[in-house]
């Protein structure tokens, strides 16, 4: 695997820890919801931010999940290729997968620039700038974006010099035999 994959592939393992810890602690502030209530209490706005919680995670985690190649392919056609014809396949879904990303991050920053600029906040007794969940959510689709592409480059520049073991580690499938 190239070195700039690698290097992402760290990156990823750390923002998965984050992540991890984000949604650890979104279930602790939960529990603690549902024994305030059982106790007649209530902290209130718990349903909004673990929305939130999920919609950035989620924006977030995606990276992580394509640099240990955990997103779902159906390689039933794949596997019983030549290593040529599977590097193809790897760089066929690299470059539809970098072509999403790409384009729902951009197609996030309008929906991201409308509520910057009109100021908008949530319809709820918690009146949540929505400038702040949404900006988590994007980033984590820019960075999705830009994982996406790097690897997309890495897995092309070993495709180009004919080493389909280096394309296979970066942009194959996952738990083939």
């Amino acid at each position: 695997m190239t070195s700039l994959a690698t290097l992402l592939r760290r990156i990823n393992d750390r923002v998965a820890i984050v992540v991890g810890l984000v949604l650890l602690a979104c279930v602790a502030f939960t529990l603690i919801e549902i024994v305030a209530r059982r106790l007649g209490g209530s902290l209130g706005g718990v349903d909004e931010i673990s929305g939130y919680v999920m919609a950035v995670t989620t924006s977030w985690g995606i990276s992580y999940a394509l640099t240990e190649q955990a997103h779902v392919r159906i390689d039933l056609l794949r596997q019983r290729l030549v290593p040529l014809g599977r590097a193809i396949f790897d760089i066929l879904s690299m470059l539809c997968l970098s072509g999403t990303a790409i384009v729902v991050a951009w197609r996030g920053w309008g929906v991201l620039e409308k509520t910057l600029s009109t100021g908008a906040s949530a319809n709820t007794p918690l009146e949540t700038p929505l400038w702040i969940p949404q900006s988590l959510w994007w980033a984590g689709w820019v960075w999705f974006a830009l994982s996406a592409s790097i690897l997309l480059i890495s897995a092309l520049t070993n495709f180009l010099a004919s080493d389909y073991k280096s394309v296979d580690a970066i942009a194959g499938a996952r738990g083939e035999a």
